[in-house]
C-alpha cells in the first residue's frame, strides 16, 4: 500500500485522508479497502473515539472512483462484483461504531460522495460541491442502498433532481437541503472546526453514540432491501458505459445511444 491513503491516531480521534491530490483524491481499489481496515481497526480499539475523512489539499474530498479502475469491465458480473465490493466497504464505515465526520472541500463527488454520505456528520467549507454526476459521465448507476442513503439524506425528489441534472450541489445549498449540516469559510476553518467537532463528540457517552448509530442504520437499511441486481447489470454491461468511459479518458462529450 502506497501513501495514496493516510491514517493516524492523535488524542483519540482517528485521521483518514485520501492523498491523491494530483487526481483530486480519485478513489482505487486499494484506497476503498484500507478505509474497510481502518473500520474494523477502530472496531477493535477503544481508544478511538472518533473518525475524520477528508481529502489531501482543498481542491477535492475525492472525486470519485479513479476511471482507470473500470477498464477492464466486459460482463455483468464485472459491474456486479464492483457494486457489492461497494456495499461492503460503504457498510462497513457505516457500522464503525464511533462516529464519523466528513470534512469536506472540493468536488465530493461519485464514490467520494457515497463515502461522505454514508458518514454520521458532514461539514464543508465553502468551495465544496457534491453530486453524482454518472448521468452526464460514465453512463452507470448506483446500487439500492447507495440510493436508500441518498433518499434518507435529501429525500426523493431532490436524490432525482441532482442525479437526473448531473449538476453539483454548491455548499450553501448542501447546506439548506440537509447534505451538510455546517459550512465553514475555507479550508483551514474546516480542518480547525472538525477537530473541535471530533473532540466534543469524544467527550460524550460511548453507547449513547453507537446505539443511535445503529438504530438509525437499522432503521435506513430496510430502505434498501429491494433487489436492484438487473440495473446494476443493465448499465455496465451496456454500450453507453463503454461509450462514457472512453470518453470521459479521452476529455470529450460522450455519445450516448441508450444501449
Amino acid at each position: 500500500m502506497t501513501d495514496d491513503l493516510l491514517y493516524d491516531v492523535r488524542n483519540g480521534i482517528g485521521r483518514v485522508t485520501f492523498n491523491r491530490p494530483q487526481a483530486r483524491n480519485a478513489l482505487t481499489f486499494a484506497m476503498y479497502e484500507r478505509l474497510a481496515a481502518i473500520c474494523g481497526e477502530i472496531a477493535a480499539d477503544s481508544s478511538v473515539k472518533a473518525l475524520i475523512i477528508t481529502g489531501a489539499g482543498d481542491k477535492a474530498f475525492a472525486a470519485g472512483t479513479d476511471i482507470s479502475q473500470f477498464r477492464d469491465f466486459r460482463t455483468a458480473e464485472d459491474g456486479l462484483a464492483y457494486e457489492a465490493k461497494m456495499d461492503r466497504i460503504i457498510d462497513t464505515l457505516e457500522r464503525c461504531p464511533v462516529p464519523t465526520i466528513a470534512a469536506i472541500a472540493g468536488a465530493c463527488t461519485g464514490g467520494g460522495a457515497a463515502i461522505a454520505a454514508a458518514c454520521d456528520l458532514r461539514i464543508a467549507a465553502a468551495n465544496a460541491r457534491f453530486g453524482f454526476p454518472i448521468a452526464r459521465t460514465l453512463g452507470n448507476c448506483l446500487s439500492m442502498a447507495n440510493y436508500a442513503r441518498l433518499v434518507a439524506l435529501i429525500g426523493p425528489a431532490r436524490t432525482k433532481e441532482v442525479i437526473f441534472s448531473a449538476r453539483l450541489v454548491e455548499a450553501p445549498e448542501a447546506q439548506a437541503i440537509g447534505l451538510v449540516g455546517e459550512v465553514l469559510p475555507d479550508h483551514a476553518a474546516l480542518v480547525a472546526r472538525a477537530d473541535a467537532l471530533a473532540q466534543t463528540l469524544a467527550g460524550h457517552a460511548p453507547l449513547t453514540l453507537r446505539a443511535t448509530k445503529e438504530a438509525l442504520r437499522r432503521i435506513r437499511e430496510t430502505m434498501s432491501a429491494a433487489d436492484g441486481d438487473d440495473l446494476v447489470v443493465m448499465c455496465y454491461t451496456s454500450a453507453d458505459f463503454r461509450e462514457g468511459m472512453a470518453a470521459f479518458l479521452e476529455k470529450r462529450a460522450p455519445n450516448w445511444s441508450g444501449r
